[in-house]
């Protein structure tokens, strides 16, 4: 290997007495709070989903009953597989923005960084589109911010009180989770109860109105973007208590919030309001409250998804920085770029740096802003799938706390289908998305090489600048 090389070698070497995480997760002070399982089941909610807002494009797109089977259908085959592999490969590895180290066993430090550097775009990038998204809800209450300079105003100023509340801490911006997908969520429960007496199963099987036009690409996009991101949580793993026991429990209660979040308001109001394709466009939800049972849950679900709005940037802003944090201390970035406030004890400069970045996404369309995403994170999953089948064959005795119930062949079939999903996402992709992705691939691989510059000509300063982690990062005892 070359000495510039950022990647973990597994040689056996004098050991330093055994820890049982990285030291990515000490370099928080020993005051500081750590994540309890609570605030990572809404952190990974949020990361994920949110709750069923932005979620009314399936039904406008392919009708009613392609909309449930949607929700119903493809968790099992795409969120559950992607949630049983993070579990697994977060508990071998658990330290900030781990999956690097993920794709650097497998395949080398070139990938690894490739993976590092496209999930942070596709985190800032899906950071752009959440003040938006509020800011188009806001604007069926205020007319004022539906273009112009008002609406500019609005998405900036939002933005930067957003990052500035992840400034203050990730246990403040977990227990805020918590609050917020409790009272995001709880005017769905409210309009489920209220509309149970006019529900009419047989709207369910509706395939839309005749005539209308199937919009399969926004209802594969929509799908996607609602139901992906399940490895972002990895991120945090340094930051969480006990990790290996705290991950696979997160991810299995997160996964059923999310799937029955999404399903059962759909369920709801196809069921109690006649279907028109039409109605079912972004914020819908809220009229269709008003319809089922007044003004005022019309309101509350307004209410509802400005907070919603409000812990999906929190959450994705911390699994970005916690990346930046993690990325950092394994060599792949400079150590400024992982430097913590002494006030907070949060990485300031993650947070300026994806803020920065989200603030110029977020002139793109919303649409656009998400077709991106959805590619980028295509290109993502399927180097992490690729990595995690890899390295059960590459390191089959390796210590798993927690282990896909599979042997390799199975695990090949689990992986095939969402992998085949990935491929057609990226087929109906847009000319504009195609010219994005390709920009930033470049720049992803143009900075891989400027960082091994920087590295090699000492410009400025990196974590293991001789080529390998420190023993004490990851003890070899702890891995067999």
């Amino acid at each position: 290997m070359e000495s510039n090389s950022p990647r973990l070698q597994l040689l056996p070497q004098p050991l330093p007495p055994p820890i049982t995480t990285f030291t990515a997760a000490e370099t928080a002070s020993k005051t500081s709070k750590k994540l309890a399982l609570l605030p990572l089941v809404f952190l990974i909610f949020f990361e994920v989903s949110g709750g069923p807002y932005a979620a009314e494009s399936p039904v406008g797109a392919a009708g009613p009953l392609w909309a449930i089977l949607g929700f119903l259908v493809f968790p099992f085959i795409w969120s559950i597989p992607e949630a049983l592999i993070t579990a697994e490969l977060t508990t071998v590895f658990p330290g900030n923005g781990s999956f690097v180290i993920w794709a650097d066993q497998a395949f080398g430090p070139f990938w690894g960084s490739m993976l590092g550097s496209r999930k942070f775009l596709t985190g800032v990038l899906n950071l752009a589109s959440y003040p938006v998204l509020c800011i188009d809800y806001l604007k069926l209450v205020f007319p004022v911010f539906s273009a112009g300079l008002p609406r500019y105003v609005a998405v900036f100023v939002l933005t930067l009180m957003l990052s500035f509340l992840n400034y203050t801490g990730l246990a403040i911006v977990g227990y805020t989770a918590v609050t917020l997908g409790v009272v995001s969520l709880s005017p769905f429960v409210v309009m489920t109860l209220f509309s149970i007496p006019k529900i009419d199963p047989s709207r369910w099987i509706s395939l839309g109105e005749k005539g209308a036009q199937k919009d399969w690409t926004l209802f594969s996009n929509t799908l996607f973007w609602k139901l992906n991101s399940w490895d972002s949580a990895s991120n945090l793993a340094g930051e969480v208590e006990d990790p290996q026991r705290t991950f696979p429990k997160a991810l299995f209660a997160a996964a059923l919030v999310t799937c029955l979040g999404h399903l059962v308001p759909i369920l709801a109001a196809t069921g109690a309001i006649p279907p028109k394709q039409e109605d079912w466009i972004n914020g819908s939800f809220a009229d269709f409250g008003e319809v089922i049972a007044g003004k005022w849950l019309k309101v509350w679900i307004e209410i509802g998804a400005c907070l919603s709005v409000v812990g999906l940037y929190e959450a994705q802003l911390s699994s970005c920085v916690y990346q930046v944090v993690g990325i950092a201390k394994l060599g792949f970035l400079p150590v400024f770029l992982g430097m913590r406030s002494r006030w907070f004890n949060t990485p300031w400069v993650g947070i300026l740096v994806s803020t920065i970045i989200a603030l110029a996404g977020s002139c793109l369309d919303f649409a656009d802003i998400i077709s991106s995403v959805n590619f980028l994170y295509c290109l993502v999953m399927l180097l992490e799938f690729a990595s995690f089948l890899w390295l059960r064959r590459k390191l089959p005795n390796i210590k798993r706390p927690f282990r896909v119930p599979m042997g390799l062949p199975g695990l090949v079939i689990m992986c095939l289908i969402p992998c085949g999903f990935l491929v057609y996402v990226m087929a109906v992709a847009t000319t504009t998305v195609y010219l994005v992705s390709a920009i930033l691939t470049f720049l992803s691989i143009v900075w891989y090489f400027l960082i091994n510059l920087c590295r090699s000509k000492m410009w400025v300063q990196f974590n293991n600048a001789g080529g390998q982690l420190e023993c004490e990062d990851y003890p070899l005892d702890k891995l067999f």
